[in-house]
């Protein structure tokens, strides 16, 4: 052991890459996109190091090219999750015993890689198995995953290095333990960040992980975690168990080894884990942690002294990015009468500049949505607005999924704010818009803060600032991160802890120390150097 008070790098911000025609990052990811689109990988499970093959496969596909397979993956089971299981139990004592300063080095050896070698490569398998454009792989399976780990490195260290106060002749201190039992990392397809952050954050504290990715982001997911294996991660620290939710999930959560739950996907399946969770509460060692991020209907509020053309480029941006599919997505906007003219037609005038199609041409703003699923989802909310009287398709509304999954950016005009598509999670390239008389802003306001369930991201956009306080004091339960003359998306670790209540989730802020302290369970140890050797106290002498 080092007799040393070991200090980690101070993380900074990955910087992002602009990939502009003529730079040496363009011409390094269209290589590795030539390069993973020319063959086809076979993806195993992969516990306790092993690679585990079940004879159940199923096909990673591109989104824009749905005939386009870039990989055939094993399916797990039940029994794939107790072998997972008890791989997590044999290395939990090593692990959580392993110096935290060698926890932090395999993280911070990850992001190096990231930041290095695996760069375009990481990006490149994100465009391609998830549809993401050049610049939102960047800034999500790059720079966001890089922050991820090098932040929470030095908010591991910040929460090791509180300690309480001690008396005279005492030394009070807290030791952070890992929890008993294996966290059950559960990511979702629209962020390889995400995805990458979820097993790593509790392993970074010591626990184990079962990891089941998303089915339609298998190919980067795998990637990852061969990256944190080249960084060094011990075998059966995390296993990477794909599968189907009933196969995996319900067997991982009814496992009396569970200790915690990681998850972001629908904000139905997280009640259900909770639910099912609480059924077998009393087969746990203790009580499992259960951190979730769910979904949005996440809005922008503009007043009338609000700045057109930025309100525009916001909703805009926000609203069709990655094709919306953000759960921080802008899905909802309130205008006030006053402007609504100059907004429509600035609006409408710009998003019929869009380009939308394979993100292998950089030139497309918008590309596919992840799968079909997705695709006759997104599709049955526009149908309903055109036959709904309340609604009005401003622009776009047309869907076509015969070489790829590809909707248009949609607007839609509603005469309510409770219609269907202002309140309902679409999670697609759809932005509803309800536009309210100038004298009604309390009304608007008061329907933008309960006409949704969720809580998770909004906007506010005003010039005056005595409308900014009003609007944010009014809405402050209904967004976690809530901006001010911005997008509502394009949260930054280290910048904007990111998290919302409601059916949004529990809130607790990946990328941040608060995340972080979800995974571990506090020791408290006082040691009295000269106890006393009576029991007897003074007040208890004769006068």
């Amino acid at each position: 052991m080092s007799n040393a008070s070991f200090r980690v790098p101070p993380a900074e911000n990955e910087p992002i890459f602009d990939y502009a025609p003529g730079s040496l990052e363009r011409a390094e990811l269209q290589a590795s996109l030539e390069e993973l689109s020319a063959e086809k990988i076979e993806i195993p499970l992969i516990i306790g190091g092993e690679e585990v093959r079940t004879g159940k496969t199923a096909q990673s596909v591109c989104p824009h090219k749905h005939g386009h397979v870039l990989a055939n993956y094993q399916q797990g089971d039940r029994d794939s999750v107790d072998q997972a299981a008890q791989a997590a139990a044999k290395v939990a004592r090593e692990w959580a015993e392993t110096p935290w300063e060698d926890r932090a080095a395999i993280i911070l050896k990850a992001a190096e890689l990231l930041a290095g070698p695996w760069r375009r490569v990481i990006n490149a398998a994100t465009m391609l198995g998830q549809s993401k454009s050049a610049y939102q792989a960047e800034i999500d399976s790059a720079c966001e995953l890089i922050d991820f780990w090098r932040f929470n490195v030095e908010y591991m260290q910040e929460i090791y290095d509180e300690q309480p106060m001690s008396s005279p002749g005492c030394w009070n201190r807290l030791e952070q333990r890992p929890l008993e039992g294996y966290v059950f990392a559960v990511t979702p397809f629209n962020f390889t960040a995400i995805a990458g952050n979820l097993p790593t954050a509790p392993a970074l504290m010591g626990n184990t992980v079962i990891w089941k990715p998303a089915s339609s982001s298998m190919y980067s997911s795998y990637l990852v975690m061969r990256l944190l294996e080249e960084a060094g991660m011990p075998p059966g620290v995390i296993n990477f168990v794909p599968g189907s939710g009933g196969q995996i999930g319900t067997p991982a959560i009814e496992h009396q080894d569970l200790a915690g739950v990681h998850f972001t996907g629908s904000t139905p399946v997280f009640q259900g884990m909770w639910k099912q969770i609480g059924e077998n509460i009393a087969g746990y060692k203790s009580y499992p942690r259960i951190v979730g991020e769910t979904g949005g209907k996440d809005f922008i509020f503009a007043h009338p002294s609000a700045h057109v053309s930025a309100l525009v480029t916001a909703m805009v941006r926000g609203a069709y990015e990655y094709q919306g599919q953000k759960c921080s997505a802008a899905s909802r906007a309130y205008i006030p009468a006053s402007i609504w003219p100059e907004v429509r037609e600035q609006f409408l005038d710009t998003v019929k500049t869009i380009k939308m199609g394979s993100p292998e041409d950089f030139s497309n703003f918008m590309n596919a949505v992840i799968d079909r699923n997705a695709f006759e989802t997104i599709k049955g909310y526009i149908e309903h607005a055109k036959g709904c009287p309340d609604s009005e398709i401003l622009i776009g509304g047309e869907c076509d999924d015969s070489e790829g999954f590809f909707v248009q950016p949609t607007a839609i005009l509603a005469s309510r704010p409770d219609t269907k598509t202002m309140v309902e999670e679409i999670f697609g390239p759809v932005l509803s818009i309800f536009v309210y008389e100038d004298s009604k802003i309390e009304e608007a306001l008061q329907s933008c803060d309960t006409a949704s369930a969720y809580g998770l991201t909004g906007a506010v956009f005003a010039q005056e600032r005595k409308a900014v306080i009003h609007i944010a004091r009014t809405l402050r339960n209904a967004a976690g991160n809530f901006y001010i003359n911005d997008k509502p998306t394009g949260a930054v670790v280290g910048q904007q802890p990111f998290g919302g209540s409601r059916a949004s989730g529990t809130n607790d802020k990946a990328g941040s120390k608060m995340n972080l302290l979800r995974w571990v369970s506090t020791r408290t140890i006082k040691e009295t150097f000269v106890p006393p050797v009576d029991y007897r106290y003074p007040f208890m002498g004769r006068e």
